[in-house]
C-alpha cells in the first residue's frame, strides 16, 4: 500500500489550518479541558444537537486531540448561530439608523447651527429645510479658522472616523487569530461603541465638535467589532455540521500508536489541506483511488462552504437590516413627535446606542471564542499586549506580500476598494443631498432609510433565490448588483440635462425621486453585503482568518477615506453636492471588470497552498519570539530604575 509517512505530532503553537475540518465520528466530544472558563461550553452542552452530535462521536470513546492550548473544534451549534446573528441584530442598527442616516443630519444640523453665509459671514444660516432666499446661499462653519462647508464637515469626520477605524483594525487583528482574545475584544469594541452612540444625547450647538469625536469613536469601535465578527464565519462554516459531512473524515486512534491522521494522497504534515479526507474508522487500509470513491470531490465541498456561506451571511444582513427597519420606525415617529429638532435626532441616536448595547448580551452569551493559537509561549502580563501590537503590524506586511500570491484575493481587494468606497460615500452624499439641495425634513430622510432597509432585507434574502434561478457564480452576482448600482449616480447627472432641468422633476429635482432611488440602492446594498463577504471569505487561506480580513478591512475603511474626502472637497469647491455625481459614478463602474476575473475554484487552491507558508512564517517568528521579549524585559527594566 502506497501511503503517506504518519503526519507529526503539532505541539506548541502549530497549527494546521487543515485539521479545522474534523469528522463527527472522530472524537467522544470536541471539548477539550484546555477551554477557559469563560468559553460558553455550558450553554452550548446543553443544545439537542451538541447532544446528539456527542452520541454520534463517542462510540469509539476516545478523547479529543487538541491542536494547541484553547483549541475548540466542536461543530457548530444552533445557539452559537444564533449568537453570531443576534450581534448582526444589535449593530446593524449603528450603519443603517446612525452612520447612514440621523448622525451625518446631526452633525450637519449642529454645523450649520454654528455657521454663516459664505458670501455674507454676517448672516447666520438657515435650517436646511426650509427654502429661504436670504439664507439658502452655501452655509461655512469656521474649524481652527478654516472656512468647510457644513454639509463637508460631516463627510471630512466620516474620514478621520474610517481613518483611525483602519489603524485600530490591523491593531488588533493578531489578537483576534492567536489566544483567546477574539469575542472579548468584539464585546468590548461593541460596549464602547454603544455608549459612544448614547452620548450624543449630551451634544449641543456649543459642543458640536465633541459630536464629531463621537463619530470618530463610534465608527471605529463598529468597523473593529464587525472584523472580529466576519472572522467567525470562516470558521462557523468549516466547523459546521453540514460541510464536516461533507468532508466524511475519520482520524485513525492515536492513544494505539504513532499513527495520526493520514491524507489519502501522498502529501505528509505541512502540505495537507482541508479538503483531504482521512479514513474510516476502523476501515481497512485501501488504495487512495478506492477511498477518494463514494466522498465528496474538494469541488463539492468548496460548493457546499460557498453556498453555506453565503446562506449565513445573507440571513445576518437580513436580521440586521430587520432590526434597523423596526427601529428606523421609532425613530421617524420620535421625529414627528417631536418637531424634528436636534434634541429629538439626539434621542434617536440615545435609542440606537442603547438598542446596541442591550442586543449585544445575547451574543455575549451564546457565541463561543473560538479560540486561536497562542502567539508565543513568553507573551504575558505587561509584555502581551506591546508583543501582539508588533506581530499584527509585521502581520499585516507579511500578510501583504503573501496576498501577491493570491491572484483572487489581489482582483477582490482590488475591486472592494473600489466598491466599498463608493457604497459608503454614496449613502453619505445622497443624505445630504437630500437635505441640503432638495431641503427634507429629518422625518423624510428617515422614511429614505426606511425604504433603503426594506429592499436590502429583500436583497440580502432575495438574492440567493436570483443566482440558483439564473445559475450565477457568486462573483456574476456582484456584477449584476453594480449594474444596478450604477443606475443611481447617472440618475442624478441626467439632471445636468438643459430639456430635463426644464421639465423641473428626475434627475433628482424633486424630493420625491429619492424614494426610489433608495430602493435601487437598498437592493443592491443587500446583495454586495452578502456575496462580497461571503467570496472573500472562501479566498482565505485556512488559520488566518482575521489577519485576511483585517487586509479587507483596511482595504474597505483605507478606500472610505478617499471618496468622502474628495467630495467634500468637490463642496467645498463648488458650493454644490450634484457635481459629485460624475465621482461616484466612476467610483461605481471601475471595479466590475476587476470582479468578472475572479475564479472562486482557483482562489481557493491557492488559499490553501498559502496556509503552509503562513504557518511556516509563524514557526521562524516563534523561533526568534525570546530574543524579542528579551529585548521588551530589557527596556521596562530601564525604565523602573
Amino acid at each position: 500500500m502506497n501511503l503517506a509517512p504518519p503526519r507529526p505530532a503539532l505541539s506548541g503553537n502549530r497549527h494546521w489550518s487543515g485539521l479545522s475540518i474534523l469528522s463527527k465520528r472522530s472524537f467522544h466530544s470536541f471539548a477539550t479541558s484546555s477551554f477557559h472558563a469563560d468559553d460558553e461550553r455550558s450553554s452550548s452542552d446543553d443544545e439537542d444537537e451538541d447532544d446528539d452530535m456527542e452520541s454520534r462521536s463517542s462510540d469509539d470513546g476516545r478523547a479529543p486531540r487538541a491542536l494547541y492550548a484553547g483549541y475548540d473544534g466542536r461543530p457548530t451549534s444552533r445557539k452559537e448561530l444564533m449568537g453570531w446573528y443576534m450581534y448582526a441584530f444589535a449593530a446593524e442598527t449603528y450603519v443603517i439608523c446612525g452612520i447612514g442616516a440621523f448622525i451625518p443630519i446631526l452633525l450637519e444640523s449642529l454645523a450649520r447651527e454654528n455657521g454663516v453665509l459664505l458670501d455674507n459671514p454676517d448672516q447666520p444660516c438657515g435650517t436646511s429645510d426650509s427654502k429661504n432666499k436670504d439664507t439658502d446661499g452655501q452655509c461655512v462653519v469656521y474649524v481652527l479658522g478654516i472656512p468647510i462647508n457644513t454639509a463637508s464637515f460631516a463627510m471630512y469626520t466620516f474620514s478621520v472616523s474610517v481613518l483611525v477605524q483602519a489603524l485600530l483594525v490591523v491593531s488588533i487583528s493578531c489578537a483576534a487569530d492567536h489566544g483567546n482574545y477574539r469575542k472579548k475584544l468584539l464585546l468590548a469594541f461593541a460596549w464602547i461603541g454603544s455608549s459612544a452612540v448614547m452620548a450624543y444625547i449630551f451634544i449641543t450647538k456649543e459642543t458640536y465638535i465633541l459630536g464629531a469625536l463621537l463619530t470618530v469613536i463610534s465608527n471605529t469601535s463598529f468597523g473593529a467589532s464587525f472584523v472580529l465578527l466576519n472572522s467567525f464565519l470562516p470558521l462557523l462554516v468549516r466547523n459546521h455540521p453540514d460541510v464536516i459531512e461533507a468532508n466524511k473524515a475519520i482520524t485513525l486512534d492515536p492513544a494505539t500508536g504513532d499513527l495520526e491522521s493520514r491524507p489519502l494522497d501522498d502529501t505528509t504534515g505541512d502540505e495537507a489541506s482541508s479538503e483531504s479526507p482521512l479514513l474510516d474508522d476502523g476501515e481497512m487500509l485501501r488504495p487512495s483511488e478506492s477511498r477518494l470513491s463514494g466522498k465528496a470531490s474538494p469541488k463539492e465541498i468548496l460548493s457546499k462552504e460557498l453556498e453555506l456561506s453565503t446562506e449565513m451571511s445573507s440571513k445576518g444582513i437580513g436580521v440586521g437590516y430587520s432590526a434597523a427597519l423596526f427601529l428606523l420606525c421609532v425613530s421617524i415617529a420620535i421625529l414627528l413627535v417631536l418637531n424634528n429638532t436636534t434634541w429629538a435626532q439626539r434621542v434617536v441616536l440615545f435609542i440606537v446606542g442603547l438598542w446596541w448595547a442591550v442586543f449585544t448580551i445575547p451574543a455575549a452569551m451564546w457565541l463561543r471564542p473560538r479560540p486561536g493559537p497562542p502567539l508565543t509561549e513568553g507573551s504575558k502580563g505587561r509584555l502581551a499586549g506591546f508583543s501582539y501590537l508588533v506581530y499584527a503590524w509585521k502581520s499585516l506586511f507579511r500578510t501583504a506580500l503573501l496576498a501577491r500570491q493570491l491572484k483572487d484575493i489581489l482582483l477582490f481587494l482590488a475591486g472592494w476598494f473600489l466598491l466599498s468606497d463608493a457604497i459608503a460615500t454614496t449613502s453619505g452624499t445622497a443624505i445630504l443631498f437630500a437635505k441640503t439641495t432638495l431641503h427634507m425634513k429629518p422625518w423624510a430622510l428617515g422614511m429614505i432609510n426606511v425604504i433603503t432597509t426594506c429592499c436590502g432585507i429583500f436583497g440580502a434574502l432575495g438574492w440567493s433565490w436570483v443566482s440558483r434561478l439564473f445559475r450565477l457564480q457568486p462573483h456574476q452576482t456582484i456584477l449584476v448588483c453594480i449594474a444596478l448600482f450604477e443606475l443611481i449616480p447617472i440618475y442624478g447627472l441626467i439632471g445636468y440635462l438643459p430639456f430635463v432641468q426644464s421639465w423641473g422633476v428626475f434627475g433628482l429635482q424633486q424630493p420625491w425621486e429619492m424614494y426610489p432611488l433608495a430602493a435601487v440602492y437598498g437592493l443592491v446594498l443587500g446583495g454586495l453585503g452578502a456575496y462580497c463577504r461571503s467570496l472573500y471569505g472562501e479566498l482565505i487561506p485556512p488559520g488566518s482568518e482575521a489577519a485576511f480580513y483585517a487586509l479587507y478591512a483596511i482595504t474597505d475603511k483605507g478606500s472610505s477615506i478617499f471618496g468622502p474626502t474628495i467630495v467634500g472637497a468637490i463642496i467645498d469647491k463648488t458650493g454644490g453636492i450634484r457635481p459629485a455625481f460624475w465621482f461616484l459614478a466612476a467610483l461605481v463602474g471601475l471595479p466590475a471588470p476587476l470582479i468578472y476575473m475572479i475564479d472562486v475554484e482557483r482562489g481557493k487552491k491557492e488559499g490553501a497552498k498559502l496556509a503552509k507558508q503562513i504557518v511556516g512564517a509563524d514557526i521562524e517568528d516563534r523561533e526568534d519570539g525570546n530574543a524579542h521579549e528579551e529585548e521588551a524585559h530589557t527596556l521596562l527594566a530601564n525604565q523602573e530604575m
